[in-house]
């Protein structure tokens, strides 16, 4: 097992956002815990194509979207401008949601962008030291004691 300094949390965040994952894959070494990115035509070095189920890593599996589009709808329940609560809760209905609710933030609420951002981070950090982990990769009292020292943080701010 690992330190959690050993990694970096963003990469792996992003590796589990990470949507367009049939060309391309995010893998964690087990043995030093590097992440290193395998493409379809490219391996791991960007010349020697590999099959996946060959390497002796751990593969970063995307979580699904709707995961992400909670943390949009949890930030706009809880944003603490009403208004700006109501449009964007609006914004997510549909297909699209995505794009309209970052569109919304931008040109309606952009004093609204570094809570949403803090928002997401945190959340997106927490998603990867559970990932890390759940893959055995660090203790499970490492992860549980991040999970609690990086709450959400308060959206009242947003009034």
């Amino acid at each position: 097992m690992f330190a959690l300094d050993s990694f970096d949390l963003d990469e792996i965040a992003h590796a589990l956002q990470n949507q367009d994952a049939y060309d391309l894959r995010f893998l964690v070494d087990p043995r030093t815990g590097e992440l290193v990115l395998w493409t379809l035509d490219g391996g791991l070095d960007g010349e020697n194509p590999v099959d996946l189920d060959e390497l002796d890593l751990i593969p970063i599996q995307p979580l699904p979207p709707y995961v992400w589009y909670q943390d949009m709808a949890d930030f706009a329940e809880c944003v603490g401008d009403e208004q700006a609560s109501l449009r964007l809760s609006r914004a997510l209905r549909g297909s699209g949601a995505f794009r309209r609710f970052k569109d919304q933030l931008h040109h309606d609420y952009p004093e609204l962008l570094p809570l949403w951002r803090a928002f997401r981070d945190v959340r997106a950090r927490r998603r990867a030291v559970e990932w890390l982990s759940d893959n055995a990769l660090t203790g499970l009292d490492v992860a549980r004691q991040f999970i609690a020292e990086h709450p959400d943080p308060d959206l009242r701010q947003g009034q």
